[in-house]
């Protein structure tokens, strides 16, 4: 153990000493400047700014510098088809030559979407699920109905839709919405025909009440007489009256 001690302050070691950590400095620096010329450290070109340019010149520019491309495409309906609207890497990045640049273009041809089912929905919630499908809520009309503001029907172009259907997104999609009046209003029954009794139950079972009975001749018998005449009547303008409405009925003088 001495003896190694002892070498170590030899003259002979330390310059075996300074002789390695010169190979060493020398091995890294050699390293260092060698990756540098491997991978052209310092050396590139600008990126062009292709922002806003139709696909065909971008691509000319490209090409021109010695760039490689990769095109990707969005549909947007209120854009210019053709036209770059996204690029990586940006504009005036220093990269390296034979780099490949990736560009988003707006594709001339509407991508198709199936109709999601908003049927049973509020409206608010079937624009919100029409809007994430990339389909637009157009006119909206109201039919009787018991749910209010709920979607019964949809259309395209004049047609009903079915969910599943295939459709251009961005495409317009009118609704057909519930009014909420069918669970206050009932159709009017004819009872022109029938005796009081049967009027009684097909008033009842359309939850509508008995108003003023008159009667047409001198007999009055409320059993065996049919009606003549009802009011409010069943016609072309009026076939629906609120729920409890009471309709005034006339017997005899068939």
């Amino acid at each position: 153990m001495g003896n190694f001690f002892g070498y170590l302050t030899t003259k002979t070691f330390r310059t075996n000493l300074y002789w390695a950590l010169a190979v060493f400095v020398a091995f890294l620096l050699i390293t260092f400047y060698s990756l540098r010329f491997y991978t052209h450290h310092g050396e590139g070109v600008a990126v062009p700014k292709l922002k806003g340019l139709p696909i065909e010149s971008a691509i000319q520019v490209l090409e021109s510098k010695g760039f490689r491309y990769q095109i990707d495409s969005v549909y947007q309906p209120n854009q210019a088809a053709g036209i770059v609207i996204e690029q990586d890497p940006d504009p005036n990045t220093n990269v390296k030559f034979n780099r490949t640049i990736y560009l988003t273009v707006i594709t001339r041809l509407s991508p198709i979407v199936r109709f999601p089912d908003v049927s049973n929905k509020t409206y608010l919630e079937a624009e919100a699920t029409l809007s994430n499908f990339g389909l637009k809520v157009g006119d909206t009309t109201y039919v009787s109905d018991v749910a209010k503001d709920v979607v019964i029907q949809f259309l395209f172009r004049g047609r009903a839709l079915q969910a599943g259907d295939e459709i251009p997104k961005g495409s317009v999609v009118n609704l057909v919405l519930g009014d909420g009046l069918g669970a206050s209003e009932v159709d009017i029954p004819d009872l022109v025909g029938l005796t009081l009794g049967e009027a009684r139950m097909a008033l009842s079972g359309s939850s509508l009440k008995i108003g003023i009975i008159s009667f047409q001749g001198s007999s009055r018998d409320t059993i065996n007489l049919k009606i003549s005449k009802q009011s409010p009547a069943l016609s072309d303008s009026l076939s629906k009256v609120p729920i409890g409405s009471r309709v005034d009925l006339v017997l005899g003088g068939n």
